[in-house]
């Protein structure tokens, strides 16, 4: 009997998720209390049960738990689901980095979408020289693709919470860590949820026109010059 295939290439994906979201469920109970943390637990389930069974007894559970919830309690519930939703967000991010390695290290065909793709459809319509090359380039349309927003709706401080998060999942996929180190990765993860509960998701200032430049340079700084070095290399 043969695995499904995409069952096998999106496991560890769910593993990933699944384990941000028992970090997250530590860090509610541990933060605010056994009841908070239980109450967001019978919301998650009984959503669960509603959205996958159509269960029309969850429904109305859910009605009568989100019907009572005082302010304080919405808010804890708004924030621990949003929060699962960014770490949901990051374990995609660091998914589709491990397929992109798979497919490198398989030695894959260039996908659909990405530039050796594009370069190799031009070579397969029968350009076979420098002038030909040119000729292509000369007529092709260049189009950058722009965000709506000018303005980065997460704080940095979030967005640094996050690179930390995904960064330490990238290092569990790839490395083979010894149980010391897989100790001290589990506790780092940790520690860098906590600091994500515990840090403000909005922002209670507009930003000004210098934090809007120096919040682009900062991309500019650390994912624009770490990338540096490898892109020469390859």
């Amino acid at each position: 009997m043969h695995a499904d295939p995409l069952l096998t290439k999106d496991h560890p994906l769910r593993e990933d998720i699944r384990l941000l979201g028992r970090v997250l469920g530590d860090t509610v109970r541990e933060q605010e209390g056994d009841a908070t943390f239980d109450c967001i637990e019978q919301i998650r389930q009984n959503s669960v049960r509603f959205r996958r069974d159509d269960d029309i007894a969850a429904r109305r559970e859910l009605e009568d738990i989100l019907d009572v919830l005082s302010r304080d309690q919405t808010i804890q519930v708004v924030r621990t689901f949003s929060y699962f939703s960014h770490l949901a967000n990051i374990a995609e991010d660091q998914h589709h980095i491990r397929r992109s390695r798979a497919h490198l290290v398989a030695g894959s065909a260039p996908r659909a979408g990405s530039l050796p793709h594009a370069l190799q459809a031009v070579f397969d319509s029968g350009v076979t020289d420098a002038a030909g090359l040119v000729a292509f380039f000369d007529g092709a349309l260049v189009s950058p693709v722009l965000t709506a927003h000018p303005t980065e709706v997460q704080r940095k401080s979030i967005l640094n919470c996050e690179t930390v998060i995904a960064r330490l999942l990238d290092e569990r996929d790839r490395m083979q860590l010894t149980p010391e180190e897989a100790a001290a990765s589990d506790e780092a993860l940790r520690r860098a949820v906590l600091t994500l509960w515990q840090t403000r998701m909005l922002r209670t200032a507009k930003l000004s026109v210098i934090d809007e430049v120096n919040n682009g340079l900062s991309y500019f700084d650390t994912t624009f010059l770490r990338e540096l070095p490898r892109l020469y290399a390859s």
